[in-house]
């Protein structure tokens, strides 16, 4: 992979990157994201946050090699701090878990103000992304899952306004995706074949634990698996 050409995972997150906006890529790595999209032109400025020092160093030093000093800046900070208020029209958060992904969105509320969508790929924890996104009234209006190199990655797309997707089943919505339910691709029945299969297990081991903590992950681990058995085709 690199700045020409991206993986099957971030060439769909690129895709729903609209042109000419200020793009913010948090967490970027090597700036391949950003890069890709200076190179094709489909930015009008890139922002590429790293938080640790290799990657910083990579993603300034990937900039510099595709001569888009001028289009792509590359900051080192923490998460969305990277940004100044009202900067950034399309920030998009990649590759990390969704617990993670959703901390650094309400760490930096502040500077979301200007964002109209946000393009995020959780490696895990895609309900924890879709929890967030509904509290603070983010509009889901696209999802994608994909499978690579032996990995599933899901991609989630939400805009400032709009209807939300979600209907009465709210609850296994928000697990599964209102978006991919629809859909049930390979990619999704791999992934939820997996799910299942892990959640048995643990259901398995917790037979004999006690206390209301163990009881209360018992009844989740029954309800997911009761939501797969009548939701996944």
């Amino acid at each position: 992979m690199n700045s020409e050409k991206l993986s099957n995972r971030l060439e769909r997150v690129a895709s729903y990157v609209p042109e000419n906006t200020i793009l913010a890529d948090i967490g970027s790595d090597h700036a391949y994201l950003p890069c890709y999209l200076g190179l094709k032109k489909g930015i009008k400025k890139g922002i590429a946050g790293e938080i640790t020092q290799g990657p910083y160093l990579s993603a300034k030093e990937q900039v510099k090699l595709d001569k888009l000093n001028d289009v792509i800046e590359v900051r080192k900070g923490d998460g969305l701090s990277v940004l100044k208020p009202d900067e950034a029209e399309v920030i998009t958060i990649c590759g990390m878990g969704g617990s993670l992904i959703t901390s650094i969105l309400e760490k930096g509320k502040d500077k979301l103000g200007r964002a109209r969508r946000l393009i995020l790929q959780p490696n895990v924890g895609s309900k924890t992304v879709r929890k967030w996104l509904l509290k603070e009234n983010w509009v889901l209006i696209a999802e994608e899952i994909l499978k690579e190199d032996g990995k599933i990655y899901e991609i989630l797309v939400a805009e400032r306004t709009g209807d939300q997707p979600y209907t009465d089943h709210e609850e296994a919505e928000l697990l599964f995706g209102p978006f991919l339910l629809k859909n049930q691709n390979e990619a999704f029945k791999d992934k939820w074949a997996g799910e299942v299969k892990q959640w048995k297990a643990i259901l398995a081991q917790m037979e004999n634990s006690s206390g209301v903590t163990a009881e209360k992950k018992r009844e989740e681990l029954r309800r997911n698996i009761k939501f797969a058995e009548e939701w996944i085709s």
